[in-house]
């Protein structure tokens, strides 16, 4: 799939935007950058920490946590889970998910790219900015949008750290990430999960996703800038 070359994402942020940085919080979504050597490392905004008995998400309005939702079931995140900064599941998101999958009318989830970071250290609070490496990556599909969960490594983590592939994961560690993944959304009683891992890809996919999402998330701000200029 031929991606467009990828724009530094310091470029998304104009001079009096990053001084108005140095007054008030960033946004994690749009005022963070994802890092200048994406898609090879990034930085991931983590929301959830596997201590968490609820789900954290940003507010996409004002950038804070919020409860998502009570998780109903006891399965906890098993690693550090959150988005990466200034990407966006939008249109080459979905058609790589198809060219991959052989499906039709897949469309990207229209949220930041989920990424999971291993670490050997016990984070006890999300809200923070960390630095990791993507290893591989779980092709899930929720109904008929791709939500593609990036699995990376916490950059000179002790025991993850070396990691550069996820087949060198150990294979519980990677089966508890697809339980949850697989599990997190079901309510008691209900037994129509919709959400399905039909592929676990390498470090090379993963790449791919985010560079895509990466494109997205430019496609995206353009099309809301030619929107507002013309109102």
């Amino acid at each position: 799939m031929a991606l467009k070359a990828n724009k530094s994402s310091a470029t998304l942020m104009d001079p009096i935007g990053r001084l108005m940085g140095l007054r008030y919080k960033s946004h994690p979504w749009h005022g963070v950058d994802i890092g200048d050597n994406a898609p090879d490392e990034v930085t991931s905004f983590i929301e959830m920490v596997p201590t968490d008995t609820v789900k954290y998400e940003v507010d996409k309005r004002t950038g804070y946590l919020t409860i998502d939702r009570p998780q109903k079931y006891s399965n906890v995140i098993p690693a550090l889970y959150g988005f990466l900064p200034q990407t966006y599941c939008g249109k080459r998101v979905g058609e790589y998910c198809m060219a991959k999958t052989g499906r039709t009318n897949i469309k990207g989830d229209g949220d930041p790219l989920d990424i999971v970071v291993l670490t050997e250290k016990d984070i006890t609070h999300g809200d923070i900015l960390v630095h990791s490496i993507p290893i591989g990556g779980f092709r899930m599909l929720d109904g008929n949008d791709a939500d593609d969960k990036i699995i990376s490594v916490l950059r000179d983590d002790a025991t993850y750290g070396h990691i550069r592939d996820i087949s060198e994961i150990p294979a519980i560690v990677t089966d508890r990430l697809r339980h949850y993944f697989l599990t997190y959304k079901d309510i008691p009683g209900d037994d129509t999960g919709k959400t399905e891992i039909p592929h676990v890809y390498g470090p090379a996919e993963a790449k791919e996703v985010i560079s895509a999402a990466m494109d997205d998330y430019i496609d995206w701000l353009d099309n809301i800038h030619n929107a507002l200029a013309s109102v």
